[in-house]
């Protein structure tokens, strides 16, 4: 196929991983081990030691990455200009199954992709390596927006990592804003090879029609969505909450598997406040951004 098929993790970014990791631990989710990234600057290049590196929260659909400098003194991967414009969300990931496919048709569309970029990192200490291709979106100003296909699937999502006491088993939805919409839904839609629909926030919406292991070697057929929306509108959709800068991530939403129950209790009894957020999901629990690393997070029932 050459279009992306599901949303495969969205990546929160902060200047140290620390506090990061604390934060995602309070709300519940199980984390991988810590692993430094590796990989080529450019199509072609030597493989290299990046400064950047990451801890996840792998879902049986997609995952949460958390993504830091670990070495200020290595190449940063990007990082570094992610937190100079703030802390919080900056990665988004779609699910693809053929990287030749989707090269060949972005450079039919006039995307100028030099070649695919190959990343890898160690599962954990001493352990096997995970490789992704990727065909990240050039110069986009929303973060880096990609297609990514997991060479290692199966050394990815392992079950050790995947009992999150929150009960989130799915990463069901992106919400962006930028003034105007219709800009940053115009790149989502050339990267994803699909078709915009209206948003009934009032913005774009991007359906993502889902296949069977796109987004982890067990993940069901599930369809996930991004949403773009004008600044004015953000708040219908999560409550309270201003745009950082423009354009943005601005939050994501994660399914449970028990109608929210297991994560109201946690965050009654951890003392993290949570906001009603209703909608294409639902009924929600929304945590602000200031205790979910700078991004909104809704739990969706």
């Amino acid at each position: 196929m050459s279009h992306a098929v599901a949303l495969d993790h969205v990546g929160v970014a902060a200047r140290d991983l620390g506090p990061l990791v604390a934060a995602y631990e309070r709300l519940g989710f199980a984390l991988s081990p810590m692993a430094q990234q590796s990989g080529r600057r450019h199509p072609g290049g030597e493989v290299e030691l990046f400064g950047s590196g990451n801890r996840c929260a792998f879902l049986k659909h997609g995952y949460i990455e958390l993504i830091a400098i670990l070495d200020p003194t290595r190449f940063a991967n990007g990082v570094d200009g992610f937190v100079a414009r703030y802390a919080g969300a900056h990665i988004i990931a779609l699910a693809m199954q053929d990287e030749a496919g989707n090269l060949e048709r972005l450079r039919r569309g006039g995307v100028a992709i030099p070649g695919i970029a190959y990343l890898e990192r160690p599962v954990e200490a001493g352990g096997p390596t995970a490789r992704f291709a990727r065909l990240p979106l050039p110069d986009a100003p929303e973060g880096r927006l990609q297609l990514i296909r997991h060479v290692t699937a199966e050394l990815v999502w392992d079950a050790r990592w995947m009992g999150h006491r929150n009960g989130a088993v799915a990463l069901e939805s992106v919400i962006l804003a930028h003034d105007p919409a219709a800009e940053t839904a115009a790149r989502l839609s050339r990267l994803a090879g699909l078709p915009l629909a209206p948003d009934p926030a009032g913005g774009f919406l991007l359906r993502l029609p889902g296949a069977a292991g796109a987004a982890g070697p067990q993940a069901p057929v599930l369809e996930t969505t991004l949403r773009v929306l004008e600044p004015a509108a953000l708040p219908q959709v999560l409550p309270g909450v201003a745009p950082p800068a423009l354009p943005c991530i601005a939050g994501f939403v994660v399914r449970t598997d028990d109608g929210n129950a297991a994560v109201r209790a946690l965050l009654a009894a951890e003392g993290i406040p949570a906001v009603p957020a209703s909608g294409l999901w639902g009924e929600g629990l929304m945590v602000p951004p200031e205790h979910a690393g700078g991004a909104a997070l809704v739990f969706a029932a």
